[in-house]
């Protein structure tokens, strides 16, 4: 059998690695020609033959480089994705010191302010619907059709608070003194003031004196009587109590007119919160999208640089193991020589997992929480230090 052998010298050139990621940086070519004697010696060569040729070592090198900025810039993306979404993807990320910033959470809290109204990106409108006298049920969902624009019919609304808007104190006030002849009447209803009583032009009673006259009327109407209270269920309103013509909520000059009040809602369109998508292009929107390039192998120091050498020589092993799994036993004179495939694979597996768990470890006692934690760790620390050192003591 005519296996290759190698032969322990190699030149790098360009083109020689499967995707050429770092052909052209100068670190990479000249450690690649020192990567392949490295390996081959921890292989065993010159004392044992290796079945592995120069573009092996060159491509499991490649490789080592790649999972290297891999797990680097996986890590960059765990630790501030929040910061990152949706952030443009035309600016490379490599060199980039990434600032921490709200705006992901802003985006995870505004949901909340929607449903609170105090935030987010859903228009709240506000809607009014007249009391009937006798009616106690109301359909929300007619009231949208005639009333909202441009409504589609699958869609709808959903009421998110409502008010209660009494006719005026000054509708029912009473002034004995003042003059209530027909005279007076017409006046007011030429100025559509019909309903209004005759003492609203009383000018010459202190301020004070209708103030407390119109307290008395609302104090009158929280304890004496039950304000309107409602349930809504499937956009069906139902009022509590039943509004009457001739109740003290009527605001009519004869008292028995349809409009008891008013109720005041506020609502939104159910479309426009269904809507999860945030508007733009070229942003960011999942961990894919992120513009992080394969690393610069020439900026990369020499703890990294030691780890690709180490995970290059598990590739290499794996190869190797792979290889030889191929010729299982070579025939030798009156013998079989058996060789080592399985020992190979399995090195090379726990070598590249105890390297990634290790790379990854690395990486995590670097992280935000980790350095506040270790940075609050030392400020205690000092502190317990500081607090014994005795004071200096000042003799005048």
């Amino acid at each position: 059998m005519n296996i290759p052998i190698w032969t322990g010298v190699s030149t790098f050139a360009p083109g020689q690695t499967p995707f050429g990621f770092y052909d052209n940086q100068q670190d990479f070519r000249v450690d690649s020609n020192k990567v392949a004697d490295f390996c081959a010696r921890r292989l065993g060569f010159p004392l044992a033959d290796v079945e592995l040729q120069s573009g092996s070592f060159f491509t499991a090198f490649e490789e080592a480089v790649t999972t290297y900025g891999n797990e680097l810039y996986a890590y960059k993306v765990r630790e501030n994705y929040l910061s990152l979404e949706g952030s443009s993807t035309l600016v490379e990320s490599n060199e980039k010191i990434i600032s921490p910033n709200m705006a992901g959470v802003v985006r995870i809290s505004e949901q909340y302010g929607e449903e609170a109204g105090v935030g987010g990106t859903v228009t709240w409108y506000t809607g009014k619907l007249p009391l009937i006298s006798n009616q106690q049920d109301y359909d929300m969902n007619a009231w949208a059709k005639e009333n909202v624009l441009n409504l589609a019919d699958d869609d709808g609304i959903e009421l998110k608070r409502i008010f209660y808007e009494a006719p005026p104190a000054i509708t029912r006030y009473f002034d004995p003194y003042a003059g209530t002849g027909t005279g007076m009447i017409d006046l007011m209803d030429s100025f559509g003031w019909g309903s209004y009583s005759p003492a609203i032009n009383f000018l010459m009673m202190p301020l004070n004196y209708d103030m407390q006259v119109i307290q008395a009327i609302e104090m009158n109407d929280t304890i004496r009587r039950s304000n309107f209270t409602f349930e809504l269920v499937n956009n069906r309103l139902r009022v509590f109590p039943i509004p009457s013509s001739g109740g003290n909520y009527t605001n009519s000059s004869s008292g028995q007119g349809m409009n008891c009040g008013n109720l005041i809602f506020e609502y939104i369109i159910k479309s426009e919160r269904q809507n999860p998508y945030v508007g733009g292009t070229n942003k960011v929107s999942n961990v894919s999208e992120v513009p992080f390039e394969n690393p610069n192998y020439n900026k990369i120091n020499s703890i990294g640089r030691q780890w690709i050498f180490e995970y290059t020589l598990a590739l290499c092993k794996e190869m190797l193991g792979y290889i030889r799994g191929k010729y299982s036993t070579i025939p030798i004179p009156d013998s079989t020589v058996t060789l080592n495939q399985s020992d190979l694979l399995s090195a090379a597996t726990a070598e590249r997992n105890a390297l990634i768990e290790r790379l990854r470890a690395y990486f995590d006692e670097t992280s935000r929480d980790k350095l506040l934690e270790r940075r609050s760790l030392e400020g205690d620390y000092l502190e317990k230090e500081l607090n014994k050192v005795p004071y200096t003591i000042y003799i005048a």
